[in-house]
């Protein structure tokens, strides 16, 4: 493989903007992990980002680095990857990320990124650059993870409905304030597991391209993989406001027995996503989780034209972070 020419600065100008796009995703996807917990009164907003950056960490001896691999060698053509397109795909996702985060839209930060690279690779070298197989797999479990999201989260909903048929309101929510405590961690872990492995694998990408890693090593250089995992937590830690309120109360009123079933119902999802290298959304795994909450008690509890909102943003994702991508690669060859 034939590596492109970069000087050592630009390199690092490149890592530093993909370990900010790292930090803006937990920033901006924060709200995914927190939001049921936080709206059901279950934690104070401060305490529950806090675990959630901590839980984001831990997932760095959990999970493996099957996302990671998937994203940097299994979506675009290694030989047409070089500094341009690096930067374009970074650029696109990080201004789409602060539109949607400036108006409060749970959009995906991985199809934001995804979108990046298939905009700039086919902004320099056409749409043969892109590999289908992997690409493919990515825009099935667009529609799969939310509706996994939303069976589980259904399922789990109704088996406690029927375990605890006979317990008192009182007792349910008591019990329930304690498991939410352990299905927000396990939220958060798969929120980690399967987010920051998506920059580490266009860091991982970058260095390859760059000669810097060989193409051959089954996972990147430690230091990607721990300051990956870093850049979400802290982005995690500072957290994502402005969506808190649509995941957590706008598409439903969720009680803590309803939040504890969305987050394992959404947990289960990205742990099993991340083991079989499916680089899948965590927004969207979360609002089908809820979705399939609240419809499971009745349908009218979910506002139904909230969640369409939410799936108009999804549709438009790939595309509109694509054509920024694009943009930005063209600038980039004439600024860099």
């Amino acid at each position: 493989m034939e590596h492109i020419q970069i000087s050592i600065y630009v390199l690092g100008l490149l890592i530093a903007l993909a370990l900010l796009f790292d930090f803006m995703n937990g920033f901006h996807d924060a709200a995914n992990a927190i939001a049921t917990v936080v709206s059901t009164g279950v934690l104070k907003p401060q305490t529950a980002v806090a675990m959630a950056a901590v839980f984001n960490f831990i997932a760095i001896g959990v999970v493996g680095l099957h996302v990671a691999t998937t994203l940097s060698k299994g979506t675009i053509d290694p030989k047409v990857v070089d500094h341009y397109v690096i930067f374009g795909a970074l650029v696109g996702a990080i201004v789409w990320n602060l539109i949607t985060w400036y108006y409060g839209i749970p959009s995906s930060s991985s199809h934001a990124l995804i979108g990046g690279l298939v905009g700039a690779a086919v902004a320099k070298s056409g749409t043969g650059a892109l590999i289908g197989a992997g690409l493919l797999k990515t825009v099935i479990f667009i529609v799969v993870a939310p509706l996994l999201g939303f069976a589980l989260g259904s399922i789990i909903m109704l088996i406690v409905a029927w375990v605890f048929v006979k317990s008192t309101p009182r007792k349910v929510d008591t019990w329930f304030r304690r498991l939410q405590l352990a299905s927000a961690a396990a939220y958060s872990l798969g929120h980690g597991g399967n987010d920051a492995q998506k920059t580490m694998g266009i860091i991982w990408m970058l260095l390859i391209a760059s000669g810097y890693t060989n193409p051959a090593d089954a996972a990147p250089p430690s230091w990607v993989i721990i300051s990956c995992y870093a850049a979400i937590s802290f982005g995690t830690l500072f957290g994502g406001w402005r969506i808190v309120k649509t995941m957590g109360q706008k598409i439903t009123k969720l009680k803590p027995v309803g939040g504890f079933c969305a987050e394992t119902g959404g947990a289960i999802t990205l742990l099993l996503s991340s083991l079989y290298g499916i680089p899948v959304s965590t927004t969207h795994t979360i609002t089908g989780a809820i979705v399939g909450v609240g419809s499971s008690q009745k349908m009218s509890a979910v506002r139904w034209g909230v969640a369409g909102n939410i799936v108009w943003a999804w549709i438009f994702t790939i595309p509109a972070s694509a054509f920024m991508a694009a943009v930005a690669w063209w600038i980039g060859t004439h600024i860099m």
